[in-house]
């Protein structure tokens, strides 16, 4: 390509060899004639002569390169148009589609809309405006005579239809909704008590570090220094067991060991379990707020809830009945508090001037108490190590103190929520105070199943879901999921309580799916297909008696409903075959439904309810023939037609024939002081 290029040039080419020659101007009479292949016309003819001949164009002059630098040339750029207005909106309003979109809207000619969408009248049929329904200044009457005012009969059944549709499509989203709702709030439920465990647990643990770090660093301080219990409370190590049995019999000793030896202590400190003395500090000189000067000698006692300050007074040996071997001084309990309650105060450099501060160098303050006192007492000898070990197993006994106290008060806080979480969930599990009680002081109740190890709270999440299926009246899931708790329940016989807590909750609900079933039993008693569903989920919830008691109850109501519509018009015949013809047919169908729902073994129930309605009819008919005589045409005639139509009852295997008309006479003479009537009320 580069190659031809550079053949190709304005000033390429040689000279030209055959130059034109010029000549004088001629006149031409016809074209000059050319080598290109054209026709050319005869000699002698002119233009004139060939209208259809177009004049050849004479060839333009240069040949290849002539024709690049012409296409190069010829080429245009980014050219505007000749009716361009910058000045004008770049984006044209868009047009009003309101009318169109009117004409469209209706139902297409194939789905019973009319051709122009319009009515029979040449005009648009009413259609449902949503937007209007949900106007908070909605009113129907206005609504409907603007909408439905010149409509017509069938325009009004299907403006009908629509509402209807429109309210069933928001009912079905409104149960969605609250069904997602629902199930969304059950989640986020648990998984909130889930996270309330997790950060119980964690803030255990952290208690849990706390203490051992302060433990750590009290033990690091006083590695040199050991608790001194004195001459009779001190110890053996051999004495000092891990055993609970044998811990217990040394605190026992230590507090019998106190109470000898400080007078008055069991006043303060009575015996209780757990309690034990944690050291003896020793001697003790109290201080005079004001002054700083020493009051009287004392002696402290530090135990696992009380601090103890004891007196040292001079025993009477002139006393009657004092032992003269015994020690000259005694130990007399002064003053107690609750650690809780006080603050000890290291004194150590409060004091200004130096002799202050020599005196306060190893004196303590006990601050707090009842009446917000404060007591200031120093070691005996300076520079003792008693205040320190004092000082810091205060500090650790007053740690362990909070901690068992938070122990407890979580603990029962714990049990709080779990009487409130089992109470707020299902209000009749009140009544079961003692239930509740067992339940609060197991903490982590485990119950198995499939295999798995399961709480008390998957049986709160199944019930949830039984409640779910009951509310939307999911009847076999119900049914199927009480089943299964049922058979849990009875899986657990190591676990009375857990057994207990089942069966309750599962009662409950049971009882309330058996009162949905009964109602719809009773409501749907004439299909058989109907009964025998609901027959069949009442004896799978153990409800077989209540379900016979509905239908039969239900079908006692029918047979006085239908006679009751039977009118005595003044033919003693015609109406007492009404009756026994209603009274017969619907016994007769009763039967047979419940051969085929009930089971067998109650069959006996459906026969003797079939004599009792048997009997109420007997008592109708003796009413109405009391006017007749016995044996007469009339009478014979109304009771032969009574027992034919009880003949239908041989079809299920039934023979009351001769119950029908039976004491009809002995009625009529027994009633014949009561008021005549149908004889049904």
């Amino acid at each position: 390509m580069s190659e031809e290029r550079s053949k190709i040039s304005l000033r390429s080419g040689g000279k030209r060899k055959n130059r034109p020659t010029i000549s004088a101007p001629r006149q031409i009479s016809a074209p000059i004639p050319q080598d290109n292949g054209m026709p050319q016309p005869p000699p002698g003819a002119t233009m004139a002569d060939e209208p259809g001949m177009m004049r050849p164009r004479p060839p333009l002059p240069g040949g290849k390169t002539s024709d690049l630098v012409k296409k190069r040339y010829s080429t245009r750029f980014g050219n505007m148009p000749t009716d361009f207005d910058p000045s004008s909106n770049p984006m044209p309003a868009l047009p009003n589609f309101e009318k169109y979109m009117q004409a469209q809207v209706g139902p297409p000619p194939s789905r019973g809309g009319d051709a122009g969408g319009v009515g029979p009248m040449g005009r648009e049929p009413p259609r449902v405006d949503v937007r209007a329904l949900r106007d908070p200044n909605f009113a129907p009457e206005q609504y409907v005579a603007e909408v439905l005012g010149e409509a017509t009969e069938d325009e009004i059944r299907d403006y009908e239809d629509a509402l209807k549709q429109l309210k069933a499509r928001a009912a079905a989203d409104l149960q969605q909704n609250v069904y997602q709702n629902r199930t969304q709030f059950i989640k986020i439920s648990k998984e909130a008590e889930k996270l309330k465990g997790e950060m119980r647990t964690l803030r255990n643990l952290m208690s849990e570090l706390k203490t051992n770090t302060t433990a750590l660093r009290a033990s690091s301080n006083s590695a040199d220094s050991s608790g001194n219990l004195g001459p009779e409370l001190t110890l053996s190590k051999r004495d000092r067991r891990s055993s609970i049995t044998d811990r217990t019999a040394l605190w026992s000793a230590q507090m019998q060991a106190l109470y000898k030896s400080v007078e008055g202590s069991q006043k303060f400190l009575p015996n209780s379990q757990g309690r034990h003395v944690v050291q003896n500090a020793g001697p003790w000189v109290e201080l005079d707020n004001a002054t700083y000067k020493s009051r009287r000698s004392m002696q402290i006692f530090l135990l696992n809830d009380h601090l103890l300050i004891a007196s040292r007074k001079k025993r009477k040996v002139d006393a009657p009945g004092a032992d003269a071997r015994g020690p000259m001084t005694k130990l007399v309990a002064d003053r107690c508090w609750h650690l809780l309650d006080v603050e000890v105060v290291d004194m150590a450099g409060t004091g200004d001037s130096s002799s202050g501060r020599n005196k306060l160098a190893d004196a303590i303050m006990v601050r707090g108490g009842g009446q917000n006192e404060s007591f200031i007492y120093r070691t005996e000898k300076p520079e003792d190590p008693e205040k320190t070990t004092l000082i810091l197993n205060i500090r650790k006994t007053v740690e362990e103190l909070r901690r068992n106290l938070q122990s407890e008060r979580d603990a029962n806080n714990k049990a709080k929520e779990t009487i409130n979480y089992f109470a707020s969930r299902d209000p009749g599990l009140l009544q079961k105070t003692e239930l509740l009680e067992t339940l609060s002081d197991i903490k982590d109740m485990l119950i198995e199943v499939d295999g798995k190890q399961q709480n008390l709270r998957w049986v709160e999440s199944q019930m949830d879901e039984l409640d779910i299926n009951i509310a939307l009246q999911q009847i076999e899931p119900a049914v199927a999921r009480i089943e299964m708790l049922q058979n849990l329940a009875s899986g657990l016989k190591n676990n009375m309580i857990a057994q207990d807590f089942i069966s309750f909750k599962v009662d409950e609900r049971c009882g309330r799916l058996a009162t949905l079933i009964v109602r719809e039993l009773v409501n749907s008693h004439h299909d058989q297909k109907k009964t025998k569903r609901n027959v069949t989920w009442l004896a799978r919830l153990g409800f077989e008696d209540r379900a016979r008691e509905a239908y039969l109850e239900a079908r006692s109501e029918v047979i006085q409903k239908r006679s009751r519509q039977c009118i005595f018009q003044g033919d003693l015949h015609l109406y007492i075959w009404e009756i026994s013809f209603v009274y017969f047919t619907v016994i007769r169908n009763t039967v047979i439904c419940f051969q085929n729902c009930f089971p067998p073994p109650m069959m006996s129930a459906c026969v003797k309810w079939a004599k009792e309605e048997v009997d109420a009819f007997n008592v109708i008919l003796a009413r109405q023939l009391s006017s007749a005589e016995e044996g007469g045409e009339v009478w014979t005639e109304c009771v032969n037609r009574a027992k034919e139509h009880a003949s239908m009852l041989s079809d299920v295997g039934l023979d009351f024939r001769n119950l029908v008309g039976r004491n009809v006479g002995t009625s009529a003479t027994v009633s014949a002081g009561a008021p005549v009537g149908l004889g049904l009320s």
